[in-house]
């Protein structure tokens, strides 16, 4: 479970967040991006060569808030620490299409080979402190 079960069923209903990384010069750096969820952590795609992922590189620590479509006030932030992975990435981007696919989002159809031509990577977010408000 992550953070109360209010949280966390929350977490489980959502597919969209807004995460923050740190730069080097500690000025924080954020995008939209889409997750799902494996067990009790979170995933994200994205490709290596992005900000995101230099800065995680640098430093672990990232903050996911995640947003509901139909009510923006509502919302639950996880501060964790991330990992990065480079391999034995399909299942878990399996999972992520699966999780956007009602926003009308498909996997593409040689998910390996397109995972290697864009030089995608999994992050994997370990939960730290849990928080947020839901009316």
């Amino acid at each position: 479970m992550i953070g109360t079960p209010e949280f966390d069923e929350f977490i489980s209903k959502h597919r969209w967040a807004i995460v923050t990384t740190l730069r080097s010069n500690g000025h924080p750096s954020s995008s939209v991006v889409a997750y799902a969820r494996e067990d009790d952590t979170l995933i994200i795609s994205t490709t290596a060569p992005t900000l995101k992922v230099k800065t995680l590189e640098k430093d672990p620590r990232i903050t996911l808030c995640i947003i509901n479509n139909e009510e923006l006030f509502n919302f639950v932030t996880i501060e964790g620490t991330t990992t990065i992975e480079r391999s034995d990435i399909v299942e878990s981007t399996q999972n992520l299409f699966t999780n956007i696919e009602e926003a009308g989002y498909t996997e593409p159809p040689e998910l390996e080979q397109w995972l290697e031509q864009n030089k995608r990577v999994i992050l994997r977010i370990h939960p730290g402190r849990v928080s947020g408000v839901i009316r």
